[in-house]
């Protein structure tokens, strides 16, 4: 192993897992929007909303990832939708992930006592109350562990956006093996990084769920 070559580029894939975090922490937080909007509206009785929801989940979760994000930047300028390289990325892979953290927002909800929903209207909470005040706060325990699994799913497989020339990790590895023709070092040096995301990334899921066991 090159030893010399890694000390003299790291600093580059530094760059790169800087760029990681911050498509990843977009896609996650656009992920969590549409999942929790759409985990509601296929919950609701309303078919408008309902129907919607669930042809978002299906069609999300049975096409790959990589055909959605070639559809969004390759086909996009096609029909007026003009985005750049980063842009793409965070919005494809958000959408993507939304479609399973919705189901792991909705099984979490139904997983509660419906006990619990008639107790609440019992003492005269609209259903909007008995959801906020009610459901989503037991519900919330359940569901901090799935959606981190979710995410951290989302992080491994952020490298696909090196296919629409994002420079993070994966893309940058990639670049370096054509300059210095050692894929091993590179891919090593790629995978270090990788994981000390997905490291940390994982500590604060696991805080963030012994704070919400607490004050459940």
């Amino acid at each position: 192993m090159d030893f010399a070559l890694i000390g003299r580029i790291w600093p580059f894939f530094a760059e790169a897992a800087w760029v990681t975090i911050e498509v990843s922490m977009l896609a996650i937080i656009l992920g969590l929007i549409l999942g929790f909007a759409a985990a509601l509206a296929s919950l609701s009785r309303n078919v408008l909303l309902r129907w919607p929801a669930r042809a978002y989940v299906s069609v999300f979760r049975g096409t790959p990832a990589l055909i959605q994000l070639f559809l969004l930047y390759f086909g996009g300028p096609q029909i007026g939708i003009n985005l750049g390289p980063f842009e793409a990325g965070v919005i494809g892979l958000g959408i993507n992930i939304g479609a399973y953290m919705c189901e792991t927002i909705r099984g979490a909800i139904l997983s509660v006592d419906k006990g619990q929903t008639e107790a609440g209207r019992c003492l005269g909470l609209g259903q909007a109350q008995v959801m906020r005040r009610v459901i989503l706060p037991q519900a919330a325990r359940m569901m901090v562990r799935p959606l981190g699994v979710n995410a951290i799913a989302l992080i491994k497989g952020s490298a696909i956006v090196s296919t629409i020339s994002v420079l993070e990790l994966s893309y940058t590895a990639h670049r370096y093996i054509s300059s210095t023709y050692k894929p091993f070092e590179m891919f090593i040096l790629a995978s270090i990084f990788y994981l000390a995301i997905v490291t940390v990334f994982s500590y604060g899921v696991k805080k963030i769920d012994e704070r919400v066991a607490l004050e459940s």
